[in-house]
């Protein structure tokens, strides 16, 4: 599993600084998360403090992993079919590209080990990640799982 870099800054300053949000949304944000657990980037899409994209081009700065969107990428059957839907689904993620012993993966969270691990048990390959927003991945595992 390749390291990646990680910006010291919480998901939500780096919000706050690039002006997608403000103190007193974060504040709000932070209450709310305590009150019901959940990833601070959800709960502040859940507010409707801001887009799912905003939130996954920040965490890609945060952790240095490149933002993807899936809206117009073509996945071929080929590859999708490497993993199955419970496991995309389960993880929030998909899978773009396979090279040689080099898997591409886009995820929501990208700070999921658990699911890169798995992914390499099942799979032998390296994970590439790339980062894209839930509803993305969501619409990507519908779109390429279709049943017949």
């Amino acid at each position: 599993m390749k390291s990646h870099k990680k910006v010291d800054k919480p998901l939500g300053q780096i919000l706050v600084e690039r002006g997608v949000i403000t103190n007193s949304q974060l504040q709000k944000s932070l209450e709310t998360q305590q009150q019901e657990q959940g990833l601070i980037g959800e709960i502040i899409v859940k507010l409707g403090f801001a887009k799912e994209e905003d939130i996954a081009y920040c965490l890609s700065l945060q952790y240095g992993f490149p933002y993807l969107p899936l809206e117009n990428y073509e996945i071929s059957q080929e590859v999708a079919s490497i993993v199955s839907k419970n496991i995309c689904s389960h993880y929030c993620l998909v899978l773009i590209d396979k090279i040689g012993n080099t898997l591409t993966i886009a995820m929501a969270n990208p700070l999921n080990d658990n699911a890169i691990e798995d992914l390499e048990d099942l799979t032998g390959c390296d994970i590439q990640i790339f980062v894209s927003t839930p509803s993305d991945i969501r619409r990507c595992i519908e779109k390429f799982y279709e049943t017949p």
